[in-house]
């Protein structure tokens, strides 16, 4: 979870009061915070925030939230955008690069070094978490002052222009700051394959930045700016809309006076931000019964005036406000929650157990945990996926036929998560592809349930990868595992179509597969995009404990 550090003395200059540090150390962690240091000796607190709530990754964003819940306030916080002439023209170029761009301008500000530092740590905290580390929403804040509208974003070759970029010391193309600049060299990966890059330039062609990755410096914000302009970038535009408003909201809560930009994308015009409340309803009886509560309309409204929002009672539904940064509120349940928040969970009460039993730990999982320092004892590094994947990862990359009788998922959120995957192997090759801008050799390991003909199997699984990688050092990998845990296989030749022919063998024990090992194929290799040669081993705990 996101740790944010923020000014005691700045949380109460936004409040306008004065709260204890006692208070913050028992109310903070009621609206989704767990304390990590509060010392009445220093001015810095540090909570660690619940990962659903980017809109409290910072100070300004925190004091919004007290200022309800402590009582001050009970209805939701509004902000307006006033029109202004910026335009952003939006090129066809990046649709295929990083397609949608989101916007506004922040007027009147009083930048102080506070500011800098809280916004800063806002924007890296939204990266993080809510841009997915920069792949999914990239955020930059310029002086308005230094550029001329209107603005363009486009996609440019490698070596098409330049400019300074900030922390450089001279104008670089933008292939030479993905290759020496130190943010262009952190951050390569998510442009990594793609021919053009984007950069949002002004009427005189001066860089503003080249998402996702660093602002030119002609923009660069210092106490002397009065004016921003927020650009964010992204691959998913609900979560580039929330993150302006998230980074916006807390700048007018430090005295800023915002305005919207015109994008002209694809024929069409867009007004941002948009920061009118989201309407939901919320049926009473349907938030009292996952609560286990009884509170009447009129009741359950206060709760949520105390979480920021705004709420009509219509005899037995709610008209509920949702303020324009809280990304978390997807579903009715969501508001469920903050109704419990608002009640205040210390009111639920707590009951003991009715019969005293005594625990034990189950034996294959005390198994498989023997396992775990043998695996890191030999260099691996342990990993966890999700178990939800898809018919390409486990079968059309493996070189397998569909299994009919895999476990599907009847309502799928994504493409990418539609059954329950039958192997580990294709979960440790996805993060490899994911991780193949990091150095050589890499080797991981999982352990992890899987679903084979409706059972559910718990399995042991590596992966290596680097330039000399084959079936002699997979082979002494599994047989030092076996020898650890007192099991002597028979290692018996195999074929499998995800590995080379010839290079592939199976541990058995009698008539029982214990499991799998060997070089994985060159076009296995190929479909999860490396370069380079993988070996991978597969072995049934639960057989193997059975054994033993």
């Amino acid at each position: 979870m996101p740790v944010i550090n923020f000014s005691y003395s700045e949380l109460c200059k936004l409040l306008e009061r004065e709260v204890s540090i006692e208070t913050l150390r028992t109310r903070l962690p009621m609206i989704g915070a767990d304390l990590n240091a509060a010392d009445e000796c220093v001015d810095e607190l540090s909570f660690e925030f619940f990962p659903d709530r980017p809109d409290l990754y910072s100070v300004e964003g925190i004091a919004r939230a007290l200022r309800s819940f402590l009582g001050d306030g009970t209805d939701l916080t509004e902000y307006h955008a006033d029109p202004s002439e910026v335009t952003i023209e939006v090129d066809s170029s990046v649709k295929d690069v990083r397609p949608f761009i989101w916007s506004a301008i922040v007027e009147d500000l009083t930048i102080d070094d506070p500011l800098i530092r809280s916004m800063m740590d806002l924007q890296e905290k939204l990266h993080l978490t809510l841009g997915r580390n920069r792949r999914k929403v990239a955020i930059g804040i310029h002086d308005m002052s230094a550029v001329e509208p209107p603005f363009t974003y486009k996609a440019v070759l490698p070596d098409e222009l330049s400019f300074q970029p900030l922390q450089g010391t001279r104008e670089m193309t933008p292939r030479e700051i993905l290759s020496n600049h130190e943010k262009g060299r952190a951050y390569a990966f998510v442009l990594e394959g793609k021919k053009r890059y984007p950069v949002i330039v002004d009427k005189n062609e001066t860089v503003l930045s080249m998402p996702p990755i660093i602002n030119g410096i002609a923009t660069e914000v210092t106490e002397l700016t009065e004016t921003v302009l927020v650009d964010c970038t992204g691959t998913d535009i609900n979560a580039v809309k929330y993150a302006v408003n998230i980074l916006v909201t807390a700048l007018a809560d430090r005295g800023g006076k915002i305005r919207t930009v015109t994008i002209n994308q694809g024929g069409e015009s867009f007004t941002a931000p948009n920061l009118a409340p989201r309407e939901m309803d919320l049926d009473v009886a349907y938030a009292n019964q996952w609560l286990g509560t009884n509170l009447s309309g009129e009741d359950m409204a206060k709760c949520l005036g105390k979480v920021g929002y705004s709420v009509t009672p219509q005899g037995k539904t709610l008209k509920v406000g949702v303020p324009p940064f809280r990304a978390d509120i997807l579903h009715s349940v969501d508001l469920a929650e903050d109704v419990a928040i608002g009640f205040g969970y210390e009111r639920f009460g707590s009951t003991y157990p009715h019969e005293v039993t005594f625990g034990a730990e189950d034996q294959l999982v005390a198994f498989a945990d023997r396992t775990r320092p043998v695996m890191v004892g030999l260099g691996f590094f342990e990993v966890a996926t999700l178990s939800l994947s898809n018919p390409h990862e486990q079968f059309t990359a493996m070189n397998l036929p569909s299994d009919s009788d895999a476990l599907r998922i009847r309502n799928p959120v994504t493409e990418a998560h539609t059954l329950v995957r039958t192997s580990l192997i294709p979960s440790l090759m996805a993060i490899l592809r994911k991780n193949k801008h990091r150095e050589l050799p890499q080797r991981i390991f999982e352990i992890g349930d899987v679903v084979q003909e409706t059972r559910n199997r718990k399995l042991l699984a590596g992966a290596v990868i680097h330039a000399r990688a084959g079936f002699t050092e997979c082979k002494s990998v599994v047989l030092s595992i076996s020898s650890a845990v007192g099991f002597a296989p028979d290692i018996i030749a195999a074929d499998h179509p995800a590995f080379v022919e010839g290079r592939c063998a199976e541990l058995r024990s009698g008539d029982s597969r214990i499991g799998l090992f060997g070089e994985i194929h060159p076009s296995t290799v190929e479909a999860f995009e490396l370069k380079y040669p993988v070996i991978a081993f597969e072995v049934d705990l639960e057989r193997l404990h059975r054994l033993l």
